[in-house]
Formats: structure tokens, sequence, C-alpha cells
């Protein structure tokens, strides 16, 4: 999960990786952008498949990082926007959503376009957007 932070409080994240992915690099990343104590939302347009199945080490490490960080997620993290032009795959992330939502502590939201997602961003960071899940 590759952040691009350039656009901070726009960061995106993209599902797409190689085998051999440094993970503690996903999480550094996502730590920097915690540091800056500003709020954020993350935004991705390859939205995760089931193809990929974590490994037990990979769930644990995760889980532990999220619980050491869940505060300033809760705090920081607007909300995750999933860019997905299919409705049909939509209805199946928005069911999804619940458990993210107790998971990470912040709501993920789901966008037709990147037009929309950006718009929702927007609304969300001038505080006129409500985060909602899914």
């Amino acid at each position: 999960m590759p952040l691009d932070s350039t656009h901070f409080p726009l960061v995106w994240m993209n599902y797409d990786q190689e085998p051999d992915h440094d993970h503690d690099a996903d999480f550094e990343a996502l730590e920097a952008n915690l540091q800056r104590g500003a709020p954020f939302v993350i935004l991705t347009d390859s939205a995760p498949t089931d193809e990929h199945e974590h490994s037990h080490e990979e769930k644990k490490r995760t889980s532990l990082w999220m619980k050491k960080h869940k505060a300033e997620l809760r705090r920081l993290v607007l909300a995750m926007i999933v860019i997905e032009p299919s409705g049909a795959r939509r209805v199946t992330f928005k069911a999804f959503g619940v458990v993210f939502r107790k998971f990470w502590g912040y709501p993920l939201i789901l966008a037709a376009s990147r037009e929309e997602a950006l718009d929702m961003a927007a609304q969300l960071l001038t505080g006129q957007g409500r985060a909602a899940t899914a």
C-alpha cells in the first residue's frame, strides 16, 4: 500500500504492489502523515482485491501498528475514499465499510469517479462533509 503524500492533505494509496513489497515503508509513510498533526483524507483508485491474502505475520503487524496509533488515526484520518466506477463493486465495498471502520477507526467512503472523490475529500477537509461509513 504505497502512499503518495505529495498533495497532503490528500494522501493517495496504491494497492497495486510487487510481491516483495516493503510494508514497513508503508507504515513509516503513514506514521509521517500522522506526525504532521493535521487532518487528512486517504484516497485510492486501486481498491484491494480478494486475490491477495495477507499472511498471519502481516495481519499481526498491521493490527499491532493500528492499535498503537488508533487515537491518532481516529483524530486525523477523516476517511478513506475508494474510487470504484462499478456499482456492483461499490455495493460489495459498502458492506465491508462497517468492518473497516471498526478496525481502522475512520470511515470508508465510496466514490464513482475521481472528481466525486476529490469533491468529497474537499468537503471533509473544510468540515462541510459528514464522514459516514460507505
